[in-house]
């Protein structure tokens, strides 16, 4: 676990590193402003989010916690993969417009307040966040009508199985992580309680564990984010190739772990 532990921190730095590469450097092809702000400012994010788990985690606490980001940082690998499969100016319009058609309903919302007051006045924080809702807009280079326009972003079913995932790793990543971000029954029993001699529910104590397999599964689709980044950003092939090697030697070794720590797990059972 302390090497798995060391291991998850080097990802980590491995992903913010590669988030860090200039649009401008001499290696990088010609990729739009937006397109290169999205995908490095979802690299940032999964980089951040595993340096809270490192955090929370590094005196083996905080296992119900780490789950929960856990689900969020799987969901922004998979959409830099998504967006790097598919390479279209539609597919980054439809990541932007999935968020702010949110910000355009809100919008509406604050609007209809202020015309059903007297003389239409309209409160400071009320201009604060109108204000907000627009600079998102302006930065993604949309208007408010050609967000209502945009198609819908595909769900994560969708994605995973157009990137050639089998049905399982939605169902394991996706739907089994919503257990800790919803509180179902399932993630009660999981973190928040125990079953006593009788079958008696209590609730559990602050004493849960980041499991292994939270560190190897993460790592591997932090890695799988990388190499689809490095495939869209770079234009040389052998520049792609030998960092595709690199992030390949780095699975491997995870994996070396991975299989000690698994070591009977896919015995028959008589």
């Amino acid at each position: 676990m302390p090497i798995l532990f060391e291991w998850y921190k080097f990802v980590a730095q491995m992903c913010i590193f590669y988030a860090l590469i200039e649009r401008d450097s001499p290696a990088v092809r010609d990729v739009p402003p937006i397109q290169y702000a999205v995908i490095t400012g979802l690299l940032n994010r999964c980089a951040r989010l595993m340096l809270s788990n490192i955090a929370l985690s590094h005196n083996g606490r905080f296992g119900e916690t780490t789950s929960l980001l856990d689900r969020c940082i799987f969901e922004s690998c998979l959409k830099v993969e998504w967006l790097c499969y598919k390479r279209s100016e539609e597919s980054f319009k439809r990541y932007l417009a999935d968020g702010l058609k949110t910000e355009i309903e809100l919008m509406a919302e604050i609007k209809g307040e202020i015309a059903n007051r007297e003389k239409g006045q309209t409160l400071n924080i009320e201009k604060r966040m109108l204000k907000s809702i627009k600079r998102h807009m302006d930065l993604a280079g949309l208007s408010e009508e050609e967000i209502k326009k945009i198609k819908k972003l595909p769900d994560t079913a969708a994605m995973i199985e157009e990137l050639g995932y089998q049905r399982l790793t939605y169902v394991v990543v996706q739907r089994i992580g919503s257990h800790h971000v919803h509180g179902t029954w399932s993630s009660l029993l999981l973190h928040y309680l125990e079953e006593k001699e009788g079958g008696k529910l209590v609730l559990k104590d602050h004493d849960c564990d980041t499991h292994p397999n939270q560190f190897v599964m993460l790592m591997f689709w932090v890695i799988k984010a990388m190499s689809a980044f490095i495939g869209f950003i770079f234009e040389d092939e052998e520049d792609i190739m030998s960092m595709h090697k690199l992030l390949e030697s780095i699975r491997e070794e995870i994996q070396k772990i991975n299989s000690e720590m698994s070591e009977g797990d896919f015995d028959a059972v008589m």
